[in-house]
């Protein structure tokens, strides 16, 4: 028996497809969330074999959830998104993640893909692979996705220039060539799409 966790804040979503996993013989839905926080401390209590994470989770992105969960407690972790960015796709190979596949996906196929990744195997959907192969490279620093990265949040420039050790109008200057880079008219919009890109 391949024992589940399911992360997505969408409860009818999450719902659903515990619904049809739970209808296969040998897979078995132990716990769920609905924010990335929450997937690591269900994780911790029942240690499924699996995480099925939702890529995009508040307060973070599931990412963020998939790398904690798979630093402590060494599990697979499937990512579903409902927007696959192939910056996105790197990252989460990057950081061991098993699985990447689109919300479109059918239930039967996705039980298909659990059950592969329980044995071990890595899968990836074929459309997201053939986009990260032709996908732009960054256009943006070290600095800049650093300056970002920790701009994500909202925070002041004054806490930004904290977070990352650089004065606030380095951290300007930062921003607003990040920004330029990008065509983008602010700072949250400049992170967003770089968010979106899979850099930071």
């Amino acid at each position: 028996m391949v024992r589940l966790l399911l992360a997505d804040d969408e409860v009818l979503v999450r719902s659903a497809l515990a619904t049809l996993l739970d209808l296969e013989d040998d897979l078995q839905v132990v716990a769920e969330a609905a924010t990335g926080s929450d997937a690591v401390a269900q994780a911790r209590e029942h240690h499924p074999d699996i995480a099925v994470l939702d890529l995009e989770m508040p307060p973070a992105d599931g990412l963020v959830a998939a790398e904690e969960i798979r630093r402590e407690l060494g599990l697979q972790i499937v990512l579903v998104t409902r927007h696959a960015r192939p910056g996105v796709l790197r990252r989460a190979l990057a950081s061991g993640v098993s699985g990447f596949v689109p919300k479109t996906t059918p239930a039967a196929r996705l039980a298909e893909i659990l059950r592969g990744v329980a044995a071990g195997h890595r899968y990836v959907d074929p459309e997201i692979a053939a986009s990260a192969l032709t996908e732009d490279s960054c256009p943006l620093s070290a600095r800049e996705l650093d300056v970002l990265r920790a701009a994500r949040g909202g925070d002041s420039v004054q806490a930004i220039a904290d977070h990352v050790h650089l004065a606030p109008g380095t951290v300007r200057n930062y921003l607003s060539s990040a920004m330029t880079k990008l065509d983008v008219p602010t700072r949250y919009a400049a992170a967003h799409h770089a968010w979106q890109e899979g850099w930071i």
